[in-house]
């Protein structure tokens, strides 16, 4: 059964590959790994990232009182 995605657990694994990366010491194959891995995250976590912002509502006070307005029309 394949592991859920958890958006904070991706960036902290993220955060371990750039680290292990920039430390320069791995050998070659195993940075491209390294580099495949934080790729893949890297388009969940956007692909995350997209599906939130369009949930995303701001309240606003209107005549009739409160409403929802998507975040991408926010003035």
């Amino acid at each position: 059964m394949p592991k859920k995605f958890v958006f904070e657990d991706a960036m902290k694994r993220l955060e371990e590959i750039v680290s292990l990366l920039e430390k320069g010491d791995a050998p070659l194959d195993q940075s491209l790994e390294l580099f495949e891995e934080g790729t893949a995250l890297i388009k969940k976590c956007g692909s995350a990232l997209d599906k939130a912002e369009q949930k995303v509502s701001l309240l606003v006070r209107t005549e009739e009182g409160p409403s929802e307005v998507p975040f991408d029309e926010e003035a």
